[in-house]
């Protein structure tokens, strides 16, 4: 590790706090004016730090890059952000992470990008990730459970993604089923899982797990078909939020409620957040638009449906292409 992955770390490590050059200094062996040329050279580098006498340094709140190096001392996990790749700009993080999975990368590498010129969504949907104000994050996951788990682990991961944002903006974050994240009526992140079958097909051989949040402003960022339904956190609760810290703690969380996936003990948090039950709902299934009622999630992270009949109906993932409230 180089003076400047260094020096990000311990301005990562002191959580927005000020660090004293001398302290810098001493941790990192080198002399106060080494402090200060690295300070420099981090600003070169797209970095905002806040420098006051007999205080010392700060990583501003103004800053918004992200970084490996402010991510990594945060997280709290035992796998996941084993290994973690930063980049300004990629086609998409999911295409990365699946060509690293052939190349024996291990279970908690984390691809996360500023900009993405080819995001997408489910069922092939561009999702629009314009730079300085989302997090594209992709984990690569090697599980060690059956096939019949791997439906739920989107779901698993939308729980992570709402904790993790609902504990740093203080405001109720809801998840549409099956895996878009929700402020005040609005999707503020979309999930894409991928996966690989094994030989035997009986197990995973590994899945990809893509997370998209608009994090900062993004209101000159979108169109007006897109902003009718997508906004940012910043846009809804007035809040720019670190994005290096929002994602340590997606990281933390989405590890805690992965680890739940096979026991299925997250479907309570789940169906406490989940918008559309209770709601009438048209959805497309097979190229037909049905109507109903949204009944709940049963235990397969299925959405129940009432059709006008009487007769329920259960929808899976890969089944239903679009779910939306009906409009009034």
């Amino acid at each position: 590790m180089n003076i400047k992955q260094t020096l990000l770390n311990t301005l990562a490590e002191a959580k927005g706090g000020y660090i004293s050059g001398a302290a810098i200094a001493e941790k990192l062996g080198v002399s106060r004016n080494a402090v200060w040329k690295t300070v420099k050279a981090l600003e070169v580098d797209g970095f905002i730090i806040d420098s006051v006498t007999s205080k010392g340094y700060r990583l501003s709140e103004a800053s918004n890059k992200l970084s490996a190096d402010l991510i990594a001392p945060l997280i709290e996990t035992s796998r996941l952000g084993c290994q973690i790749q930063v980049y300004d700009e990629i086609d998409s993080t999911n295409n990365l992470a699946k060509m690293l999975t052939s190349q024996g990368y291990p279970h908690g590498t984390v691809i996360i990008a500023d900009r993405q010129t080819e995001g997408r969504g489910r069922m092939g949907r561009s999702f629009v990730s314009p730079a300085g104000t989302g997090i594209y994050m992709s984990l690569i996951l090697r599980p060690e459970y059956g096939l019949d788990c791997a439906p739920l682990m989107t779901s698993a991961a939308a729980c992570g993604v709402a904790e993790a944002i609902e504990e740093m903006c203080g405001t109720h974050v809801m998840i549409k089923w099956v895996n878009d994240v929700y402020i005040h009526g609005k999707k503020v992140s979309g999930i894409l899982t991928e996966a690989s079958l094994g030989l035997e097909m009986k197990i995973l051989d590994f899945a990809v797990i893509g997370i998209g949040v608009n994090v900062r402003s993004v209101k000159d960022k979108f169109d007006s078909d897109l902003s009718r339904i997508a906004t940012s956190i910043e846009d809804e609760t007035d809040l720019k939020l670190d994005r290096n810290v929002l994602c340590a703690k997606m990281l933390n969380k989405l590890e805690k409620y992965l680890d739940m996936v096979e026991s299925k003990s997250f479907l309570d948090e789940y169906r406490s957040r989940e918008l559309l039950t209770g709601n009438v709902i048209t959805t497309d299934v097979g190229g037909e638009t049905l109507k109903g009622i949204a009944m709940g999630i049963d235990d397969n992270a299925n959405l129940i449906m009432k059709l006008p009949n009487g007769q329920l109906k259960k929808l899976s993932s890969g089944e239903a292409s679009l779910c939306r409230l009906q409009e009034q």
